[in-house]
């Protein structure tokens, strides 16, 4: 599967606090809307642990939208206006990521901001608490972009949709979930997401194991990466498809 990162075993038992067992990170990237989180959502799912009790889950899904820095005075106007380039990665808190993420590894605790999209703003007094897991999904547009973040995944997908689909999805979307007017929603797409996407984005794709054309519709690619995940974390059995 790709370079072979996951399958050689030996990051899963290394990095981890005595007795704590590291868990398997993937990361999911790609274009906006083009299924990440709806492909983590059907592998939870397949795991059985969807509609688990979050404090019990063996398998979580972060976003990078959560790691959105806090923006100056300046930029939050022009973002107000939809003049900010939200998919360029300076729009991120690439420490943050990588902390998180190595104390993720290290089995430790975390706790993660809300991002809200209609104020262009993390929420430090909403937070989600990320309990030790054995699987951990992150997912969003540049997972891969950032070498030191890159290099932590012990498997990478890359959730491949054309254009013009996704821009189908970003539409209502960002006017319906996101407080977006269509005018805005279409200028930051041609300004700003499609050119970050073919500079940023797209050419990460050569550093996935495995990409997954059409996303979540693609249900053998789906199956396939669960087969997998079962199989390196539990050889001998135990959780399996139906989180048994």
């Amino acid at each position: 599967m790709g370079d072979g990162e996951c399958l050689n075993g030996a990051r899963l038992n290394g990095g981890a606090a005595d007795g704590v067992k590291t868990p398997f990170l993937i990361g999911v990237a790609g274009g906006t809307a083009s299924g990440k989180s709806t492909v983590c959502k059907r592998i939870m799912e397949q795991l059985g642990q969807a509609d688990m009790d979050h404090t019990q889950r063996q398998v979580v899904t972060i976003s990078q939208d959560s790691f959105y820095r806090e923006l100056s005075d300046s930029e939050k106007a022009r973002a107000e206006r939809g003049l900010f380039n939200f998919d360029h990665p300076s729009a991120f808190n690439e420490d943050l990521m990588l902390q998180t993420l190595q104390d993720i590894l290290h089995g430790k605790k975390v706790e993660i901001s809300e991002y809200d999209y209609r104020r262009n703003a993390v929420c430090p007094e909403k937070k989600i608490t990320i309990y030790p897991a054995d699987v951990v999904l992150f997912e969003g547009i540049l997972v891969f972009y950032f070498p030191a973040i890159r290099d932590l995944f012990h498997m990478k997908l890359f959730v491949d949709t054309d254009s013009d689909t996704r821009l189908a999805r970003r539409v209502p979307r960002d006017i319906n979930e996101r407080g977006r007017d269509l005018d805005q929603v279409l200028n930051a797409y041609m300004n700003f997401v499609k050119p970050a996407f073919e500079e940023f984005c797209s050419p990460t794709k050569k550093f996935a194991d495995v990409v997954i054309p059409r996303g979540a519709d693609n249900t053998v690619a789906i199956d396939l990466i669960v087969h997998h995940i079962n199989e390196i974390l539990h050889p001998s059995g135990g959780l399996n498809q139906n989180g048994h």
